[in-house]
């Protein structure tokens, strides 16, 4: 039989060790958020617990008292991300307005925060914020009227559609440069090369020239809302199908 206790969790057991006279200084949401910090400048592939330690000023060993290891500190650093995701109540403000609100609050902290993207695909989320938004993801499907099982397929399809547009979104973002300064330079760049590489498709070059020619970041933003609200829409209709 295989072995199906590879993975563990950091969220299984105590967050910290008990006190005592060899306790190091730094406390485990220093080391989070020095590691977010250095995630950010630099990306997933560049971190390590060497570099972590040299941006604390202290040794690994202080590190690994309160993280056994890289991958301990990973659930850490997503469920820092998952912090900063608004969790409205779905009573209170309604089931599409709750949806709404976690979507957009996981879209702005996965641009904020572009390695996080990964981690999301790669490894559950465990973690106490992160298990808040899931959550409150799947109460407000059941006050809409979803059943369990249902109510667990519209929260993928959530899931999934944030992802979906938001990952391509950060690729862009971080191959031609995080400010719309830098989009708009490069839509000029490029203007030339994509007049001459679509000629035979006159209306695509019109379209670039509509997107030139407006706010480039409230583009992505009524994009992405498009794209929610007619999810919204679709699983409103499923509803009153059922």
């Amino acid at each position: 039989m295989p072995d199906k206790s590879w993975f563990t969790t950091v969220w299984a057991r105590e967050a910290e060790r008990p006190s005592g006279r060899d306790q190091p200084a730094l406390s485990r949401d220093q080391i989070v958020r020095a590691a977010v910090e250095l995630l950010d400048a630099e990306g997933l592939d560049s971190l390590s617990m060497r570099k972590l330690a040299a941006r604390l000023g202290s040794g690994a060993t202080s590190i690994y008292w309160h993280v056994a290891s890289k991958d301990e500190l990973l659930e850490l650093v997503l469920d820092e991300v998952y912090g900063e995701v608004a969790v409205p109540d779905p009573a209170a403000v309604g089931w599409r307005d709750a949806v709404a609100v976690l979507a957009y609050g996981l879209r702005g902290a996965l641009v904020k925060h572009p390695w996080a993207i990964t981690l999301v695909s790669s490894r559950p989320a465990l973690g106490p914020k992160s298990l808040a938004a899931n959550h409150a993801l799947l109460k407000a499907l059941e006050l809409a009227g979803f059943p369990h099982t249902t109510g667990d397929y519209a929260a993928a399809a959530v899931l999934a559609y944030v992802l979906g547009a938001t990952t391509p979104e950060v690729a862009w973002l971080n191959t031609i440069g995080r400010s719309e300064v830098a989009t708009e330079e490069w839509l000029k760049a490029m203007r030339p090369q994509i007049e001459i590489a679509a000629a035979d498709y006159p209306d695509l070059v019109c379209r670039l020239t509509d997107l030139q020619d407006g706010d480039v970041m409230a583009m992505r933003h009524l994009s992405f809302d498009f794209g929610l609200v007619a999810l919204l829409d679709g699983l409103e209709a499923r509803l009153r199908q059922a």
